[in-house]
């Protein structure tokens, strides 16, 4: 028995000296797996790795995606004229136009990006034309009551009228043409002055017409092309008298029923008429739109596009009761600063992004860029007027701008938190459609009076009273006070909605420090240079995202400190991801949307319309680079 005991305690000392052992290389082996973890430095030193990690954020795969294009982007750089002649031919079947090689020096000397995708929106705006007389064309755009001469080599304008907006919108255009007046030939340019853009031709037309710039593309060889413009006679100050043209103007007809005739037969809102009855908020689906499959901006194209979103009819100034209108259904050449995705308007720079003096520079922020990132307010701040239409008792509630600022108020939806019929007839949003968005039911007023700085400082009342009031207003919203464009700088984030049609601040946010966040169903010329979660962040024009991407750039959340380590590290990487989308804004917009990337613009812009306007324009093109066969 004592053998067989001393057998039995020699094998459970062995077990017992095993177990040691392998508890003591496990603790080891784990050692240096937590170690092996530890973040490598990277961009910002607040970045951790989560304990815990949280499954990725829709956000931070949008930027992702983003980063991609980007860098596809620049892949297609040209470094010389031969491949920017050679990538232009590529992309649009024709010669490029006479003075490409004047065009391509001009952009060269001034350090422009040359990227022949960049230049997209010119051919999108001017293909339909090819299906246009060039006389047709010279002939409107001589006798249209605003434009711009080039004879020469020298720009000039037609008469000035009373000092104003139209009047420093003229000259800021004219300004701009005169940058480049020694290197185009002789052209008229008609001008739209107005806010509203001015051309809705019919889809049908605007499809024929595509299809017969389709038809015209070539690549003619060296011996078969003309490369002299036509000279035009000296300029005559005509009467004004249009040839012919039909204009709609207010009360003829709804502007929505207007717009969607140039909707494609299969979009959902082209057979939408307009309505008439515009009280209390606009209805919402509960499910997410197309053009935002998880919540958050994805086809940043469709979701400026109110043919595929018919709702828009209904809740955005625009369509509700515009300030002014006259567009003709025609296909006339007219160049102007905006148009919407069913318009036929030549976009060019906004004279608000041309002139420093514009409108008293209330759109330049004075070239200031606000403080450093570290040093801002971490918040959101906007100021500006209810403008966006004729807002009146019967229809304000719809409009866009009142939403925003509305959704964006504490104390109001602190009020509709506690009794959704609290505020009556005032009431501009229905919470429920936000509980995507996995908001609590309540606390979202407490935390937009932490983070939210958003006001009115004129309600602009129709008609109009000479006060910055309304009767109709005056229990939902009283005026903010002002605060100057380089103040608004030192707020993390600024939001940016449209007004009559687009808002001419955007262009500083952009440039500034801050984060932009952009809501809009209008076009602009340097669309196709901006690339939504890298240089700015998309909200849908209903505003329903807007809370989650506060939420999601601020780290703040609705409730007070992180639950855990994983969460606070989670909220240090996305305030870095809200910086570094600010500060990659900034960077681009100055190389890709400086003065002289608009002079750029517009320089390859009209060498292309003036072809259209030559009779002989299906000859002429630049071969200086193509090697006689």
């Amino acid at each position: 028995m004592s053998q067989g005991y001393a057998v039995v305690r020699r094998i459970l000392l062995a077990l017992i000296c095993i177990s040691a052992f392998l508890v003591c290389s496990n603790i080891q082996l784990l050692w240096h797996y937590r170690t092996s973890l530890q973040p490598a430095p990277s961009w910002k030193a607040s970045d951790q790795t989560p304990t815990n990690p949280i499954p990725p954020h829709p956000i931070d795969t949008l930027m992702k995606s983003a980063e991609t294009t980007f860098q596809n982007w620049i892949a297609g750089r040209s470094s010389n004229v031969h491949a920017a002649a050679k990538s232009y031919r590529s992309r649009r079947g024709r010669q490029p136009p006479p003075g490409f090689d004047v065009w391509y020096e001009y952009a060269y000397k001034h350090d422009a990006l040359i990227i022949e995708e960049l230049f997209d929106q010119i051919y999108r705006d001017l293909a339909p034309f090819w299906a246009i007389t060039p006389k047709a064309m010279r002939d409107f755009a001589k006798n249209f009551e605003h434009h711009i001469i080039v004879r020469n080599g020298t720009a000039n304008m037609t008469d000035k009228h009373t000092p104003g907006t139209q009047t420093d919108r003229m000259e800021a255009w004219l300004e701009l043409v005169q940058s480049v007046e020694q290197y185009l030939p002789d052209l008229d340019m008609a001008v739209n002055v107005m806010d509203e853009s001015r051309v809705i031709a019919p889809w049908e037309d605007i499809d024929k017409y595509i299809r017969t710039e389709k038809r015209t593309r070539k690549l003619l060889s060296k011996d078969k092309v003309y490369h002299q413009y036509q000279k035009y006679e000296p300029y005559i100050n005509h009467t004004g008298k249009l040839l012919d043209i039909a204009w709609t103007g207010p009360g003829q007809e709804a502007f929505w029923d207007i717009a969607r005739a140039g909707c494609a037969p299969q979009a959902p809102a082209r057979y939408r008429a307009a309505t008439t009855n515009f009280s209390g908020p606009p209805l919402l689906s509960s499910a997410f739109p197309k053009h935002s499959p998880e919540g958050y901006v994805k086809n940043w194209t469709e979701a400026r596009d109110p043919c595929q979103q018919p709702h828009l009819q209904e809740a955005h100034g625009t369509f509700i009761e515009p300030i002014s209108i006259s567009t003709t259904r025609q296909l006339v050449p007219i160049f102007g600063e905006s148009k919407l995705t069913m318009n036929n308007d030549i976009l060019i720079p906004a004279a608000a992004y041309i002139s420093a003096s514009f409108d008293g520079g209330m759109y330049s922020g004075s070239n200031t860029h606000g403080k450093s990132w570290a040093q801002k307010t971490p918040g959101v701040v906007w100021r500006g007027v209810a403008s966006g239409g004729r807002n009146r008792k019967e229809n304000w509630t719809r409009f866009h701008r009142h939403r925003f600022v509305s959704m964006l108020n504490g104390s109001y939806v602190r009020a509709i938190e506690m009794d959704r019929d609290s505020v009556g007839e005032g009431q501009t949003i229905v919470p429920e459609s936000y509980s995507n968005y996995h908001l609590p039911a309540l606390g979202l007023g407490q935390w937009l009076d932490r983070i939210a700085d958003v006001g009115f400082t004129d309600l602009l009342c129709w008609p109009g009273t000479g006060e910055p009031t309304c009767s109709y207003t005056d229990a939902y919203f009283s005026l903010a006070s002002t605060i100057p464009m380089p103040m608004q700088f030192d707020y993390k984030i600024l939001p940016d909605v449209d007004g009559n049609s687009f808002s001419g601040r955007y262009l500083s946010f952009i440039r500034s420090t801050s984060l932009p966040l952009k809501a809009t169903i209008y076009s602009e010329w340097h669309d196709d240079r901006l690339i939504p979660w890298l240089h700015f962040v998309p909200i849908d024009n209903m505003f329903v995202d807007v809370y989650g991407i506060l939420d999601y750039f601020l780290g703040a959340g609705i409730a007070e400190k992180a639950k855990n380590d994983s969460e606070d590290a989670a909220r240090a990487a996305r305030d870095d991801a809200a910086q570094k989308i600010a500060l990659r804004g900034k960077e681009w917009a100055e190389k890709a949307l400086r003065r002289e990337d608009m002079q750029v613009y517009m320089l390859r812009l009209l060498l292309e319309y003036a072809r259209l306007c030559d009779d002989n324009r299906d000859r002429l093109g630049y071969v200086g680079d193509v090697q006689q066969t």
